[in-house]
Parts: C-alpha cells; sequence; structure tokens
C-alpha cells in the first residue's frame, strides 16, 4: 500500500512491541538454561540464540514473502516481489514508504512478524534438551521455520487486503480468533516438541534417575523476561496504541497472575509444596493460554482462562512420565496444552463487549466460534505434527542427529562447544575486611586431585 499517513505513535509502539518481543528469545534462553542440568546449560542457550540469528536471515531472504505474500489457494504466500523483502523496502516513485494498513511503515510489521518468527521456533528446543546434535538442530531450525513456521503463519496472520489481496485460510476462511499466536506459535511449538522428542529419543536415565533444574534463579529471571516481553507480544498484535491494547493489556496480566496461583496451589495439594518453578511455569502457561484470546474476553473471562490453564497445565506436565515421551522442559504440558486451552475457550467466554466482537457459546453465540476454534487448532496441530515427523526422518536419514552415549553422559556443553557454565575449580573472592581467599573444589577423577585448602594473606 502506498503511503496516505504515517501515525507516528502506532509505528512507536509497535517498534517497542517488536523489541519486547525480541526480548522474549533471550529470557527464553535463561528459562530453559536454568531448567536444564548444569552440564547442558550453554547448549541450551546456545539453541535459542541461533535461532536469533538463523531466522532473522531467513525471514528477510524468503520468510516473510512466504507467511505474507499473496495467498496461493489460502496455504502458502507468494514470495515473489519478496524476497529480500524488495517491495517492502523500495519507496515508491514519489519516494514514499510502502504501509501497512495506510498508517505503518511495512518494514514495522515485518520486524515485529519476525520477532514472532524467532521465539516459535527457538520453543521447540525445550523438548530436546541435552541430547540434539547441535549441527542437526542447526540444519532443524532452517528446515522447520521454512516449512512448518512460515506457512502457518501465512494461515493464521495474513488476512485479506493487509500485506497482500488474498491471505491464509484459518484468518479469512475459517475465521478462527487467534490474536497473537495460539495456533501458529503455541500449539504449533507444542506439537512439534512432542513429535521430535518421541523421534529422537529419550534422553538415558530418563524416569530412572533425577533431572532436576540446576538453577533456579536463572529460571525465574527468565520467567520474568518472557513475562515482561509478552506485553508486546499480546498488546502489540493490534498494531495500534489505542484502546484494544490497553484490554488486551489487562487481560494478559490478569490471566497470567491466575495461572501462577492456581499452578502452586494445585502443587501444594497433590505434592505438598509450593515451588519457585511451578510458580514461573505457571505464569507462563498463563501467558500462553490468554494469547489467542486476550482480545476477545472480559478480564474475568482472562481471570476463569488463567486458573484453568494452571490446573491443567500443571496436570498436563506429569503426562510425559506415564505415556513415555521425553519432553525434557515441558513445552508439550505448558506450550501445547495452554495453547489448546485458551484457543478453545475463546468458544466459549468470548465476548462482543471485548474489542473482537464476538460472542462465544457462554454469551449467547452457540457453537459457531467453538467450532472455528477447534478446526484452527487442529488444523495447526495436525500440520505441525506431519511436517514436524518428515523433517525429522530426513535428518536421521542423512545425518546423525543423537550425541552419542558417552558424549550425553559427560556433559553436552563440553562435547558440542567445548565450554561450561560453570568454572569453580578455582574460585577468588574478597571479604569486606580484605582479605582475599581461593577455594578450591576438588575435580573430577580424571584430573589432578586437588585439596579443599584456603589460604589467606
Amino acid at each position: 500500500m502506498i503511503f496516505l499517513e504515517l501515525n507516528s505513535g502506532d509505528t512507536a509502539w509497535v517498534l517497542i512491541a517488536a523489541s519486547l518481543v525480541f526480548l522474549m528469545t533471550p529470557g527464553l534462553a535463561m528459562f530453559y538454561g536454568g531448567m536444564t542440568r548444569a552440564f547442558s546449560t550453554l547448549n541450551m542457550m546456545m539453541m535459542s540464540f541461533s535461532v536469533m540469528g538463523i531466522v532473522s536471515v531467513l525471514w528477510v531472504l524468503y520468510g516473510y514473502g512466504i507467511a505474507f505474500g499473496d495467498s496461493v489457494g489460502g496455504v502458502i504466500g507468494d514470495p515473489t516481489g519478496l524476497i529480500g523483502l524488495a517491495d517492502v523496502f523500495r519507496p515508491d516513485a514519489a519516494g514514499d514508504p510502502v504501509l501497512y494498513d495506510d498508517r505503518l511503515p511495512a518494514m514495522a510489521f515485518v520486524a515485529f512478524q519476525c520477532a514472532f518468527a524467532i521465539i516459535t521456533v527457538a520453543l521447540v528446543s525445550g523438548a530436546l534438551a541435552d541430547r540434539l546434535k547441535f549441527s542437526a538442530w542447526l540444519v532443524f531450525v532452517v528446515l522447520w521455520a521454512t516449512v512448518v513456521y512460515f506457512p502457518l503463519a501465512h494461515w493464521v496472520f495474513s488476512f485479506d487486503g493487509f500485506t497482500a489481496e488474498t491471505g491464509g485460510w484459518i484468518a479469512n476462511t475459517i475465521g478462527a480468533i487467534d490474536y497473537a499466536g495460539g495456533t501458529a506459535i503455541h500449539i504449533n511449538a507444542g506439537t512439534a516438541g512432542l513429535v521430535a522428542a518421541i523421534l529422537i529419543g529419550k534422553r538415558i536415565g530418563f524416569g530412572k534417575q533425577p533431572m532436576r533444574p540446576h538453577n533456579m534463579t536463572l529460571v525465574m529471571l527468565g520467567a520474568g523476561l518472557l513475562w515482561f516481553g509478552w506485553f508486546g507480544f499480546n498488546a502489540g498484535s493490534g498494531l495500534a496504541a489505542d484502546g484494544a491494547a490497553g484490554t488486551v493489556w489487562v487481560n494478559t496480566i490478569a490471566a497470567t497472575g491466575a495461572a501462577l496461583v492456581a499452578w502452586i496451589l494445585t502443587e501444594k495439594i497433590r505434592d505438598g509444596h509450593y515451588t519457585s518453578l511451578g510458580a514461573a511455569s505457571g505464569a507462563v502457561a498463563g501467558l500462553v493460554a490468554i494469547t489467542p484470546s486476550c482480545s476477545s474476553v472480559s478480564p474475568i473471562g482472562a481471570v476463569i482462562i488463567g486458573l484453568l490453564a494452571g490446573v491443567i497445565c500443571a496436570m498436563a506436565v506429569t503426562l510425559k512420565y506415564k505415556l513415555g515421551y521425553d519432553d525434557s522442559l515441558d513445552v508439550v504440558g505448558v506450550h501445547l496444552v495452554g495453547g489448546v486451552v485458551g484457543t478453545l475457550l475463546v468458544g466459549f467466554l468470548a465476548t462482543a463487549d471485548a474489542p473482537a466482537g464476538i460472542d462465544g457459546l457462554f454469551y449467547g453465540g452457540g457453537f459457531d466460534q467453538l467450532w472455528r476454534q477447534a478446526v484452527g487448532a487442529g488444523a495447526a496441530m495436525a500440520y505441525s505434527a506431519i511436517m514436524t515427523a518428515i523433517i525429522c526422518l530426513i535428518l536421521r536419514a542423512v545425518m546423525k542427529t543423537r550425541l552419542s552415549p558417552s558424549e550425553e553422559l559427560s556433559g553436552i556443553d563440553v562435547g558440542e562447544h567445548a565450554e561450561i557454565a560453570y568454572d569453580l575449580s578455582n574460585v577468588r573472592y574478597a571479604s569486606w575486611r580484605g582479605y582475599s581467599h581461593t577455594l578450591v573444589v576438588p575435580a573430577r577423577e580424571d584430573s589432578p586431585a586437588t585439596s579443599g585448602k584456603k589460604e589467606a594473606k
């Protein structure tokens, strides 16, 4: 579209929101990094940081075109003219920039959606911690982003008459409400994590040895950054600094708080303790569940969604032990289950008083919106499962995807990156009195023995 009247307020908000969403991926790296065992910390963080590099390049080269080009049958965008963002970056004959919706620079929309693409791919990594070769992960990122996320983003986020004449089938033909990515992002990533975890196989000792988070401080910090960034994720998805953004912001915090409380109460009843991991996971579950529904429910509806997501996801994360799949960091229990909960509850709790203007079953709208939500969720799940399985099987056939048992047991950080997250072999610190001490930690059996002496001067 050609320049008419740039809205500087909306432009500023969208660029800020894009930056908040981008911050979520380093936050995810901390969240996942703390949840792994100590010898996998750097690898887990590298999986997220590598996505930031790869997907940024793919998005510029062809990803945006596949997601938001003119639709081919509602299934995929035609990237012709959008390779390298040519038709978006290049101004018109008058020197005016191309705009999205006649008010927002198209490049600002490109930036916002790029951050979405990055976080979606990074989410999958949590299901594969501790055992996947880093080279296999890099190839997986390229393939999965290209054939799974970019087309699904077209289905859900590409609306007729905005970035192209025609858009995706879920957004336009089915009319499912997915304000900020419950289907294209969370159901998609959760399903991919489940399929990939099954095909890659379990960690050595899964279900027999404790595999607890090694650094809950890092987990809590990561969860806080995710929560902070999520306000851009949800409130920025309307692409305007208006009343709808305010409603979405409030619904986001209400659902997240309710889910956190519901999760830790579920833990207390079931296990006898309130845990920091439960608080962090509950917050993320609430954020996931409110993502598709934040524009369509009232604040009370958001609280209900959060409460249900907190309880259901807290129960769902235990399924991996009963069903035998090794979802290392609960991508399935939180993102897949939370995404399904939030997407389907739109069909029950949507109210026409909310920005989306749709009534669900409990507000007199009947089953009309509910079936649309179910079709959108089911289609995203089926497509992601099939394509992820194909990608994993191809990778297994052409390259080594799994660490050797010795590499896995000795630590993926050393084997894949020649680094360790915590070098405690010679820790020095000074007291307030000016004394310096050397704490010598006993080395492993394959290292020269050291004593635990302390020196003072």
